[in-house]
Order: C-alpha cells, then structure tokens, then sequence
C-alpha cells in the first residue's frame, strides 16, 4: 500500500529522498536528518544522495537484504511489520508495517536491496 508523505521540513517537492526516507524510518525530523548525513558526506568526500554514500551509511547501520526480482510494492506487502529502507534505480524509500510513504507511489518499481531499521 501507498501514501503520500512529505517529511520535508518546508513541505517542499524536491530531490531529497534521502532525507525524507531516513528520517522517517529513524524517526527523527528532516532537519536533524539532514544535518547529520551533510556532515557524514562532507567528511567522505561525497554527495549525500550518492548511492555509494546511501549503501554504506546503511550497511553500517543495518543489515541490507536484497530482492532484485520484486517491486517495492511486492516487498512491502510481505512486510507488515517492521520498518524497511528500500533503493531502487534513481531512489529510496520507506516501508512501514506494510505501507510505502513517498512523495509518489514507487509501489511498481522494482527494487534493488532493504535495510531493516526496526
């Protein structure tokens, strides 16, 4: 299932998925989101919407589990508990006890890897 969410602190429609993902499934404001993954990437040298930079500040976090064969949508219907960061091409996501929040419904793109937070 899909709904829409925007955790951007200024309700802005922009390119920041990272942030938005993450501080929904860390449960922690956009800002304070923002601010700690700017600081991480500065120190590494990187963009912080960098898939690089995104795989490794969750490998390091938690364990990644990978489903190439399933969309998102899939995925989260198999998930109905628990909360999970989802890539795919071009974007990140998060499913929470089943439900995708987005700013769009990424419900039937396929799916690269998860990440457990919860």
């Amino acid at each position: 299932m899909y709904r829409y969410h925007n955790a951007n602190a200024l309700g802005n429609a922009v390119n920041d998925c990272v942030v938005r993902a993450i501080s929904i499934a860390e449960r922690k404001t956009w800002d304070e989101t923002y601010i700690e993954l700017s600081e991480i990437a500065r120190i590494e040298g990187i963009l912080l919407d960098d898939v690089n930079f995104v795989e490794n500040y969750l490998d390091k976090r938690y364990k990644r589990q990978c489903h190439y064969a399933k969309t998102v949508g899939e995925f989260a219907e198999e998930c109905d508990e628990g909360t999970y960061l989802v890539t795919m091409e071009g974007h990140i996501t998060v499913v929470v006890d089943g439900t995708v929040y987005d700013t769009f419904d990424c419900t039937d793109r396929r799916m690269w890897c998860a990440w457990k937070v919860k």
